[in-house]
């Protein structure tokens, strides 16, 4: 392409196209490279999209978006082998507009989003892999793409291509690469099941919906979570877990974990009767706060997964993601009115991001991935624990309930020791309060 572009986008994810459809309203000339088919294709999240940070790229985007189900309830399940324990927030009010959030497939969702940058005047390329950044001199001038004569220059280059982001490192901007205790490696299935089965199963009204987060015997005790999302007439079903703990257990791969997790009696019983449509496999970010990279440079901005903006504890990745890109395009609007796309001037990004949830929310929690990994018995004791004193103690058998309580403590006690268990009270409100 012989055509200079103001703005050169890397990926076609939510961040990507959250930057370039603001650039793109704003006048500018903008290029989104997407290695997929299509937008959707290669990006995988569990399926949950926050209203309000998309509402501030398109105001009332769910009236015309392909949105599944408002979420009005939100569970947790504490799991053991044949036991759950949940707790759960219910709300009227998340099933009414302006709503909270909603399920979404990415591959209609983001394919929409990509319509409506190209109706916004940016140019969108499928199947194309950007291998290497254009230099002249220290300054980055453009990419280079695997077509032929596929140098594409531009005044900026947004890197949006996601947690593995090979275009982050070469441009000097994560020089130690990620190590595998900060990526966590999620697989999903899409289980086609008829609506009303559905309303029926997770006690819904027409067109609601639910979120399921498990934690525990789930995913066999290692540091991770599994998932069952409600859509219009199917289930998102996944799990993740940490890279290197999946590596420590040989020959375990992240398919059988996802079987193990359905094989589960609770899970079963949701899942009867469906037909898997889809298999997806994905890598995310949980390097939190002290693995996200240098996210500026001369002529560079980096966003989303591939800036490491990822809050596990809360489930959020997309609404950082859009925010993210609407930082970055509101930068380069900055910078394009003045000409200047130096270092200095990008920098604006990165204190829009200090200002903002997303760096405060992920200082917040910056030991919460190191203090999970080092103690186990999070993942593995305490829910197990939690569903044997439930057992027990809801368990009607002419004992009194004192005589319970005592021999709830004990069995606990007998496993880890009182000193333990105030140890990881404390661990817990540090890295969580």
């Amino acid at each position: 392409m012989s055509e200079k572009f103001d703005v050169i986008i890397v990926g076609a994810g939510p961040a990507g196209l959250s930057a370039g459809y603001i650039l793109a309203k704003n006048g500018l000339n903008v290029i989104i490279f997407e290695r997929g088919d299509h937008p959707g294709t290669k990006n995988v999240m569990g399926g949950v999209l926050y209203r309000q940070p998309t509402e501030e790229i398109i105001p009332r985007f769910w009236e015309k978006a392909p949105v599944e189900r408002p979420i009005v309830e939100q569970r947790l399940w504490l799991v053991d082998e044949e036991s759950v324990v949940t707790i759960g927030y219910r709300s009227k009010g998340f099933g009414e507009e302006p709503y909270n959030n909603f399920t979404v497939l990415r591959a209609k969702f983001d394919r929409w989003f990509a319509e409506q940058v190209a109706d916004a005047g940016g140019l969108l390329i499928t199947e194309t892999v950007v291998e290497d950044l254009l230099y002249d001199g220290s300054r980055v001038v453009g990419v280079k793409t695997g077509r032929p004569e596929g140098d594409v220059r531009g005044n900026v280059v947004i890197l949006a291509e996601g947690v593995n982001s090979l275009l982050t490192q070469k441009a000097g901007l994560q020089k130690d690469g990620i190590n595998s205790s900060q990526l966590a490696v999620a697989v999903k299935e899409i289980i086609a099941l008829p609506k009303e089965k559905i309303e029926d199963r997770f006690n819904l009204e027409e067109g609601e919906g639910v979120t399921i987060e498990l934690v525990g015997h789930s995913t066999m005790g290692m540091m991770g979570t599994g998932f069952i999302y409600t859509n219009k007439d199917s289930l998102s079903v996944g799990c993740g877990v940490l890279i290197s703990q999946l590596v420590e257990r040989e020959g375990l791969n992240p398919n059988e974990l996802l079987e193990y997790m359905k094989s589960h009696p609770a899970v079963k019983k949701l899942l009867q009767g469906g037909e898997t449509q889809e298999y997806l496999a994905h890598m995310i970010p949980e390097g939190g706060y002290r693995a996200i990279p240098k996210l500026y440079r001369d002529n560079v901005l980096v966003v989303g997964d591939a800036a490491m903006l990822c809050n596990g504890v809360h489930r959020e990745g997309s609404n950082m993601a859009m925010i993210s890109g609407k930082f970055a395009a509101e930068t380069v609007l900055a910078a394009h009115e003045r000409g200047d796309y130096s270092e200095g001037m990008l920098s604006a990004y990165q204190r829009k991001l200090e200002n903002s949830f997303i760096l405060k929310d992920l200082k917040k929690y910056q030991n919460v991935g190191l203090v999970m990994e080092r103690n186990p018995q999070f993942f593995k004791f305490y829910p197990h624990a939690i569903n044997a004193a439930l057992e027990e103690f809801l368990t009607v058998d002419s004992i009194p309930k004192k005589e319970k309580q005592r021999k709830i403590w004990n069995y606990i006690t007998s496993r880890r020791s009182k000193y333990e268990i105030v140890k990881d009270m404390y661990r817990g409100w540090r890295v969580l309060g």
